[in-house]
């Protein structure tokens, strides 16, 4: 689960972590008020979208401006016409794709004076176990770019679960940033509060970027992206009342509801497939044939009829989808099962695409019997390799 800026920042305040005074703003109305709260002379207008390269991102409306989507503000006039441009404009960034995610909050910020910019980020290093940093001189760029270009300039370390953060991580940010003194003791504070909100709040990864040195000499944290371990949430209802649904894929918002495993791609053959490893398969061999899915769908080992019929509703939801590929290799899950939901779901809903269903381990002969009877136009497929080339030939218009 993924939050907004401003709202990372204002649970990085709890735990002590230095930030810019701002004010989150959903109606265009209220930038005027808002920004008045702000000291200035500078303010900093902010789109909040759950994607990156925001300030370099574009707007699709030609109304929106051509400043993208964080903006330079030198007086309050200006923070009210900025966010009447960009409040319900598309903003179109790198990781948006073309399409865009529409903007629907603004935070408003007090401008920083800003001497120099780092990169810090905390992470769950899945091969240790373990908490990792990744600290950067290079901020307010793309890692990836620094990473390609200077990886020397990236420094990683771990910190053991047994004793958690001690003074000896802080000390390695500073020196990997290349602060002494007074902004040395600034940072092994700030990598101590940013590791406690780590693990309080079960992140799964904290990103800063930039975080700066003002010409004051103070840290401060500029940016920050945090997305949370979903398997947590049960323990954090403050975390799960920051969801922004609107940020999301319906579709997936849809699937959690039924603890499907879904995530929506930019393909046109959707899949239904029992195990994450034999759905990657299952795409895999799709993207082989010369086409490409449309989502990424486990239904589990242990999945119902209503589960299986929810989740063809889901895929048929999409409007890219030009064809289904059923693919089920019963164990635990039975293929008798699929084949009721998927019946119960084509009665309900309809099927106005091409389905090929490949079906093979437990109860296979009770789940053929079941399609075969259910008088649907279904095809059916010997094993993967066949299925895919069918469904690929099927919505090709073969």
């Amino acid at each position: 689960m993924n939050i907004h800026e401003y709202q990372a920042k204002a649970l990085l305040h709890d735990f002590g972590v230095p930030i810019s005074r701002g004010v989150a703003v959903l109606k265009a109305g209220d930038a005027d008020a808002a920004a008045k709260q702000l000291s200035g002379p500078i303010w900093v207008v902010k789109s909040q979208i759950h994607a990156g390269g925001r300030g370099k991102g574009k707007f699709k409306e030609a109304s929106a401006g051509d400043k993208g989507g964080v903006r330079i503000a030198k007086s309050v006039a200006e923070v009210d016409e900025f966010a009447k441009q960009m409040l319900g404009a598309t903003l179109v960034t790198v990781q948006t794709g073309p399409h865009g995610k529409q903007v629907n909050r603004l935070y408003i910020e007090e401008g920083s004076d800003i001497d120099k910019e780092f990169y810090l980020s905390i992470l769950v290093n899945r091969e240790t176990s373990e908490v990792s940093f990744v600290v950067s001189t290079e901020g307010g760029v793309n890692i990836e770019e620094v990473a390609h270009a200077t990886p020397e300039k990236i420094v990683s370390f771990s910190v053991d679960p047994a004793t958690g953060i001690m003074a000896h991580h802080g000390r390695t940010v500073a020196n990997a940033l290349k602060l002494t003194g007074d902004l040395a003791k600034q940072a092994e504070k700030l990598t101590g509060q940013l590791y406690a909100a780590f693990i309080a709040k079960d992140m799964a990864m904290l990103e800063i970027n930039p975080l700066v040195v003002t010409k004051q000499g103070q840290l401060r944290v500029l940016d920050a992206k945090v997305s949370f371990d979903s398997n947590a949430l049960y323990r954090h209802p403050d975390v799960v009342a920051l969801r922004d649904e609107t940020e999301e894929d319906a579709k997936e918002i849809e699937a959690s509801k039924y603890d499907l495993n879904y995530v929506a791609l930019d393909g046109t053959i959707g899949c239904m497939v029992n195990g994450a490893g034999l759905a990657m398969a299952t795409m895999d061999i799709i993207k082989l044939y010369g086409m490409e899915p449309a989502n990424f769908l486990d239904v589990g080992g242990g999945a119902s009829v209503e589960k299986v019929a929810a989740a063809f509703k889901i895929i048929t939801a999409d409007p890219n989808v030009k064809g289904i590929l059923v693919n089920i290799f019963g164990g635990i899950m039975k293929c008798d099962v699929i084949a009721e939901g998927v019946v119960a779901a084509v009665k309900q809903v309809g099927l106005k695409v091409p389905l090929v269903v490949r079906l093979e381990g437990t109860n296979v002969e009770q789940g053929k019997k079941i399609i075969r009877e259910s008088g649907l136009n279904v095809v059916p497929a010997d094993n993967l390799d066949d299925a895919a080339q069918k469904i690929v030939k099927a919505v090709k218009g073969g």
